[in-house]
């Protein structure tokens, strides 16, 4: 262990002096911290998100939905404010008790439906609309594999190298060492997967590009983390190929802001199609 003045306890306890980005908002405990009912819109789908990486799967999913003409799909996206803790509301808890975004209620049936785990919400709304997700077996199955791969990729980028390379108070040369490593592996396998194929999972636009794009796309477009020379990105130019390809979708540039209050464009909150009209997109 590098730094030899921490001893490591027989138990853990608390220490709500941490410091960081999020360290007013972590707790070691699961529930409501205060009683709030969500907002409620016009439209079957109810999503309940912010536009990091994560929210962004689902409300692309959402978009390209709607380009293909599916009514159903329509929704509205109200804005959860993880740094104020919104996610942690009575209200928000009961759709998903683990209090992270995004969660998707479908008020569609006679009972309403929970959804939540980004990658659940898009395999529901791939499955409920027979979209992004091939009916042919063989395909079907390497697309599901690549979903999953993002499920369990992911939290190393965003958790790991996101967190110790951005947020954390101090820079931990072991920490940073560790996950930079992970990261570029990653950054590596996508890009022989890229080599070989048009798409993630083939040469059919997918459910897998959907998920993983909002993660690897942004971070080799340099817009996750700032981390892209850092990275060296432009040693993976499959990769970048397809970032760059999946970023010019029309559904993508409008997804990709809703629930979003930084950077330009963004949209706070999306209850209707023309709420783009005033951002060109």
């Amino acid at each position: 262990m590098s730094n030899s003045d921490y001893q490591v306890p027989n138990v853990w306890r608390d220490n709500d002096d941490l410091g960081g980005t999020w360290s007013s908002i972590n707790r070691p405990s699961a529930g409501a911290r205060y009683q709030a009912e969500l907002p409620k819109g016009k439209h079957p789908l109810q999503l309940y998100s912010m536009g990091t990486p994560n929210g962004q799967k689902v409300t692309i999913m959402l978009e390209e939905l709607l380009a293909l003409g599916i009514k159903g799909a329509e929704y509205d996206a109200h804005l959860i404010s993880i740094a104020k803790g919104e996610q942690f509301s009575s209200g928000f808890v009961n759709v998903n008790p683990n209090s992270k975004i995004p969660a998707l209620l479908d008020t569609s049936a006679e009972q309403p439906v929970r959804v939540f785990e980004s990658g659940h919400i898009l395999f529901y709304l791939a499955e409920k609309f027979s979209q992004f997700l091939s009916d042919n077996p063989a395909v079907r199955i390497e697309q599901m594999n690549w979903l999953f791969w993002l499920q369990g990729s992911a939290p190393y980028v965003g958790g790991g190298f996101g967190h110790f390379y951005s947020y954390a108070p101090k820079p931990i040369e072991y920490a940073i060492n560790r996950f930079t490593m992970e990261t570029k592996r990653q950054l590596d396998l996508l890009d022989k997967q890229c080599a070989q194929h048009l798409f993630i999972a083939g040469d059919e636009y997918s459910i897998a590009d959907i998920a993983i794009w909002p993660w690897y796309g942004a971070l080799v477009l340099g817009e996750l983390y700032d981390a892209a020379e850092f990275l060296d990105v432009k040693s993976y130019p499959h990769l970048l190929r397809w970032a760059q390809k999946i970023a010019a979708r029309a559904a993508v540039k409008r997804g990709r802001i809703v629930n979003r209050t930084w950077s330009e464009p963004h949209l706070a909150e999306r209850h209707d199609g023309d709420d783009f009209n005033a951002l060109n997109l």
